[in-house]
Parts: C-alpha cells; structure tokens; sequence
C-alpha cells in the first residue's frame, strides 16, 4: 500500500515538499519561544505572543475552512504558506540586523496565525483528493511519520544551531543568540520553497472541479457547523477536544519551554531535545496505531480516552523533572500515545465526513486545538506568575486524566468506532 501511494505523481510531490517545510517548521518552534524568553525573561510575554498567533487563527479558521470547500484546497494552502514564509524572512532578518522588538515580534506573530487559519484546513482536505478511501490510513501514516521524523532531528539540531550561535552575536546591542535565532529563522523560511514548488505543480479534483459557491462564506460556516452538531459521535469529540485544549494544550505550550530555561543546564538545546524526544515517541506510536484499534476492536472511543487518562499521568509527572533526559524519557511516552490517537482520529473523520464539508469540519477541529489551545497559553503565562511551574504541570496533568474518564461514562464518546473504508460517505 506505501509503494502504491509513492506511485501517485501528486502525492509524492506533496510529500516531499511538505517533508522538506516540517523539518524546517522545527526551528521556528524552537526559535521564537526562546526569542520572546531572551528579549523579555518573561513566560507571560510568551503566552501573549502564543495568544497573538491564536486570534486571528481563532477568528478565521472557521472561514478558512468554508473557503477551502469553496476553492481548491491547494491553492489555498499555496497563498497561506507563502504569506507564513514571508512572515518567518523578514522575522529572521530583523533578528540579525539587531533591529528586533517586541511589538514587531506581535505583528508578525500576529500574520503567522493568520497564515495558518488558511493553512491547517487547507492541509487537512488535500489528502482525501489525492489518495483512494481505502488508502487514507497508509497516507496518513506517511505523513504523520515524516513529521515526526521531523520532530526527531528538527528541535534537537535547531537548539544546536542556537546555542553555537551565542559565540557570534552581530552586534553588542543584538538579542542574546541572536546569531543562532536568525539562522533558524532562515533556515525556515529556504524550506518553505519547497513546499510552496510542490504545491504549484501538483494538482488535485478541486482545481478542476470546484464546488457550487451558493451563498455566504457565513452561510458556508453556518452549514458546516450544522452538519458536525447533527452527527453525534462527531459533535462529541469536537466537544472533547476543545475542553482538552484548553485546559491542557496551553499549560503545556508555555511550561516546557519555561521548564528548560529554568530547570536544565543546556539551554535551547534543552528544549530542543525534549521536544525531540516527544517526535520520536509520536514516529513509533505512528507504526503502533493499528495495532491498538485491533487490540481494542474497533473501540477508537474507548481508546482514546484511556491513552489520554495515561497522558495526563505522564504529563503530571514532569512536577519532579530536574534533568533534560528525565523529562525527555518523560516526552517519549507522551509521544508514543499521542502517536496511537492521531492516526486512528483523523482516518477516521476523514472516511466519515462527505468531501464537499472536508474543509469546514477540519477547521472546527482545528479551531478547538489551535485555536484555542494558545489562547490559554496567555492565561498559563499570566498564572506562572502566581503559581509554580509544578502546579501548573500538575493541574494540566490530572485535569486531562480527569476529563478523559469523566468522558469514558459518556455514551456518545463510547460509541466511536472506527470505520471500514467502504463505509465512508461519498
């Protein structure tokens, strides 16, 4: 089934461009948290930045994904990643021009999520063009494994190249790495090339064959958002992740950055190899995927809530780290969870939903993750201030356990099974 997939001029092509851009996407990751933290020592900046990036991706995700159902899902994703590469060039340039400042860091912060209000939905009803229903689990897979290979060797070597950086500033009056930060910056913006060639040479069923454009981009949000409430398994879940977004994603995405400056003595690189170390857990959980859904036949519900129960554990579990190992032992079996879950959701939707709402019920689930998810990061920022980071991994941690067996006596999250590739909707 992989080699069949290889075959496919298009899906190739997509693959190796968006493999190239996600490598490059993890010095970025790495690089602007620990630019706010050097240019403010301050964890609330970081989630005011993160809270920047999560407005507009918050407010027009839900049009994006309208949008995408209306034009073709590619070129969508091509204006949206040339406007994110722009924003990551002129953030590298400034960076090693000395000329960088926070409110500059908000304004672009603020085009990146922008950007991605496009980008995820548009990224997400790509593959169901390309591929076969009965080859979707296989796509998915591939993708899912090249970002995570991505996340292996992507965070470790962005905090390399950040912290041999420090030994060559451009100027006395630079950020502290500001050298290592722009040439991740850079590093970044060359990889969107390839993406952005990729897509202007593959082609999908949506450039041919658009859909009707009857009514409102409103009308088209209203819609969608009607057709996800109407199927219960789904609305459930889209339920699910929002509560697990914001009480957990947040929390999560200000505290490891602020536990590696604080706690490990080897700097970016620190936060570099914890968020390695959570890739590869998410490539083997990847190949363990299948394996799981057997294991519990068919049950993805049931399933996912009991991986996540043993998330939240895991994630209370960082309250005792002190070592840049410890916690990345920690990451890995996060990851490896994680790992299971993904593949087996988004196969699952993508055979459940019809294609012409593709686009607008992957940007709900979008909207709870990434746009929410950061806007609770401002609200973790502003708590670190008044709360410890122990506490704050603790009340991350048990929450998501709490919630996820809370959800285990709910019928309508029970009930999710997965799916045979015949039984998708056409």
């Amino acid at each position: 089934m992989r080699n069949s997939l290889f075959k496919n001029r298009d899906f190739s092509l997509l693959f190796f461009g968006s493999s190239v851009s996600a490598f490059g996407d993890q010095f970025t990751l790495v690089a602007l948290p620990w630019l706010v933290l050097k240019l403010t020592n301050d964890p609330a900046a970081l989630g005011v930045v993160l809270a920047v990036m999560a407005f507009p991706r918050a407010v027009f995700m839900l049009a994006g994904g309208a949008v995408v159902d209306r034009v073709s899902p590619r070129r969508v994703l091509l204006g949206a990643r040339a406007v994110n590469a722009a924003c990551i060039a002129i953030l590298a340039t400034l960076v090693l021009a000395a000329a960088i400042q926070m409110w500059m860091v908000y304004l672009l912060a603020l085009g990146i999520g922008l950007s991605t209000a496009f980008a995820y939905p548009a990224s997400s009803a790509i593959l169901p063009q390309l591929v076969q229903p009965q080859q979707l689990r296989a796509g998915n897979a591939a993708f899912m494994g090249m970002r995570q290979l991505s996340m292996i060797g992507g965070p470790v070597l962005a905090g390399f190249v950040i912290v041999l950086g420090a030994h060559h500033q451009p100027s006395a009056n630079a950020v502290p790495d500001a050298h290592g930060l722009g040439l991740a910056f850079v590093i970044d913006a060359a990889s969107f090339v390839f993406s952005l060639v990729s897509l202007a040479l593959i082609r999908i069923h949506g450039d041919f064959h658009p859909s009707e454009k009857s009514g409102s981009v409103f009308t088209s949000i209203a819609a969608g958002i009607r057709y996800v409430w109407a199927d219960t398994p789904l609305r459930a879940f889209v339920l699910y992740a929002c509560f697990v977004s914001v009480f957990v994603g947040g929390p999560i995405q200000v505290g490891l950055p602020v536990l590696a400056d604080t706690r490990m003595n080897l700097g970016a690189a620190s936060l570099g190899i914890l968020m390695t170390a959570q890739g590869i857990g998410m490539f083997a959980g990847s190949f363990l995927s299948g394996l799981g859904q057997r294991l519990i036949r068919g049950h993805l519900g049931v399933m996912v809530l009991c991986i996540d129960s043993l998330v939240g554990l895991t994630l209370a579990a960082l309250t005792l780290v002190h070592t840049t190992y410890a916690g990345a032992a920690l990451l890995l079996c996060t990851g490896v969870l994680g790992g299971i879950v993904q593949i087996a959701i988004f196969t699952w939707i993508q055979q459940r939903v019809s294609q012409v709402m593709m686009g607008r019920t992957m940007s709900i689930l979008m909207f709870m993750f990434m746009g929410l998810g950061p806007l609770s990061a401002a609200v973790a920022g502003a708590l670190l201030k008044v709360v410890s980071l122990t506490a704050l991994f603790a009340i991350a941690g048990f929450t998501l356990s709490t919630i996820a067996l809370i959800c285990l006596a709910i019928p309508q999250m029970r009930s999710i099974r997965a799916m045979q590739a015949e039984a998708g909707k056409a």
